[in-house]
C-alpha cells in the first residue's frame, strides 16, 4: 500500500467521523432546544426541509424553532444506520433515525415515535463540514393519545430527568459536551 493510498484512506476516515459528529451534534441540539448549537450545524445558505412544518432556508427554520418546539415536552433523536458518500469537499448521507416526541395538545399530551431518515447534503468549507441541505423522510410513525410515557413512576425516583434547554442535567454535568465549536 502506498503512502498516497494510506493518506487518502485516513482522510476519508476523518471526513466520515467529522460528518458523524455533525449528525449527532444536530440531534443533541434538537433534543436540548439549543438553537445556537443547531445554527452551528448548517452553512449560512443551507436548506432545511421538514415537510409541512417548514421548508426553506435553514437559518429561518432555526429562527422558527422556538415556536415549533414550544409544546414539545420531550424530544429524543436517535440515529442508527449512517450511509455516507464523499467526493472531495462534498458529501451525501442517508441517516436512519428514531425520534420520540412528547407533545402538549389541548386534549392532553401525546407521544409520537417516528422512524425515518434524513437525506443530507454536506459541504466542507474553510475546513469544516456542515449541512447544505437536510430533508426529513418519514417511513413510519406510532402515535399514542393520550401519551403513555411517564417520568413520575417510582422506578425513576431520584433519577436525573432530561429537560429541553439549559435546565437539562447535562449542562451541569459536562464541561466539554455542551460547548458550540
Amino acid at each position: 500500500m502506498t503512502q498516497n493510498s494510506i493518506d487518502a484512506r485516513l482522510q476519508d476516515l476523518l471526513d466520515r467521523e467529522e460528518i458523524r459528529q455533525l449528525i449527532t451534534t444536530y440531534c443533541n441540539a434538537a433534543d436540548r432546544h439549543d438553537n445556537e448549537k443547531m445554527r452551528s450545524c448548517y452553512h449560512e445558505d443551507a436548506i432545511d426541509d421538514h415537510g409541512a412544518m417548514f421548508c426553506g432556508p435553514a437559518m429561518a427554520f432555526i429562527d422558527h424553532l422556538p415556536e415549533i418546539q414550544k409544546d414539545m415536552e420531550i424530544l429524543h433523536h436517535n440515529v442508527t444506520t449512517i450511509n455516507l458518500a464523499i467526493e472531495g469537499d462534498y458529501a451525501e448521507g442517508e441517516v436512519y433515525l428514531l425520534a420520540m416526541h412528547r407533545v402538549r395538545t389541548p386534549e392532553g399530551s401525546i407521544d409520537v415515535l417516528v422512524g425515518g431518515r434524513y437525506f443530507d447534503k454536506y459541504a466542507r468549507r474553510n475546513g469544516v463540514w456542515k449541512f447544505t441541505h437536510r430533508a426529513i423522510v418519514a417511513d413510519w410513525a406510532n402515535v399514542h393519545s393520550p401519551a403513555f410515557t411517564t417520568l413520575d413512576h417510582p422506578f425513576l425516583a431520584g433519577a436525573k430527568i432530561g429537560k429541553p434547554g439549559p435546565q437539562d442535567p447535562s449542562y451541569d454535568f459536562f464541561r466539554l459536551l455542551t460547548r458550540v465549536s
